[in-house]
């Protein structure tokens, strides 16, 4: 069974290669990525902890911390910087970035095992419960886990969080949801809230239903 899914960043082959079959030995799915500017053009938000060097060229790791720190869908995926820059100040610069750990190279893979299991341990008792929408990255987490959902799923769900308590008609729903299409039957409606319940359970409880009028969200 993986343990989690760690992505590592950095430019050195050898160090990349050789950590991520310690890693997968351990359990966990372990990707890699040459430099920052790929890592920006994989899904980060599949990941659950990420390892990243600093002197890179191009973009540096710090950049990229500093980025996924100011993005809302990728702000709380733990970060362990691996570097040879090991001074006080250096440390200091990537904690202040919001890193989890800062380890110098050369390090013990032991030592790096020890970091990344208590990071992992630390972020899932600190993941938020409940679901939570984003509609700036189009992304839903359920308990602190990300959940993909097709568009208008996705916009059903916003809009009901978004109004607690308030029950929407099929043809509020219709017209908002839907609409640049002419011809949307009701059963369209009955279907994705189906299908949505299903996939954000427990909370799929959460989506209400008044016979003959439509459906809402109670906490």
């Amino acid at each position: 069974m993986c343990k989690a899914k760690i992505l590592i960043v950095d430019d050195e082959e050898t160090l990349c290669e050789g950590l991520r079959t310690y890693l997968e030995l351990e359990g966990y799915k372990v990707d890699t990525a040459p430099s920052a500017e790929a890592a920006m053009r994989m899904d980060i938000t599949s990941y659950d902890l990420l390892l990243l060097d600093i002197m890179m060229e191009g973009m540096s790791g710090t950049e990229l911390a500093e980025r996924l720190k100011q993005n809302t869908s990728t702000a709380r995926i733990p970060i362990i910087f691996l570097t040879a820059k090991d001074t006080v100040e250096d440390m200091v610069a990537g904690l202040q970035l919001g890193a989890d750990d800062y380890i110098p190279k050369p390090y013990s893979i032991k030592i790096v095992m020890a970091k990344i299991e208590a990071i992992l341990r630390r972020a899932r008792k600190q993941a938020p419960r409940g679901v939570v929408c984003d509609r700036t990255s189009l992304t839903c987490t359920v308990d602190g886990n990300m959940v993909r959902l097709p568009r208008k799923e996705f916009e059903l769900l916003a809009l009901f969080i978004g109004n607690p308590g308030r029950i929407f008609t099929r043809e509020e729903l219709l017209s908002r949801i839907w609409p640049e299409e002419t011809v949307v039957l009701d059963r369209s409606v009955d279907v994705h809230i189906t299908r949505l319940r299903g996939k954000i359970t427990p909370y799929g409880r959460n989506i209400v239903t008044r016979s003959g009028y439509g459906y809402g969200w109670m906490d």
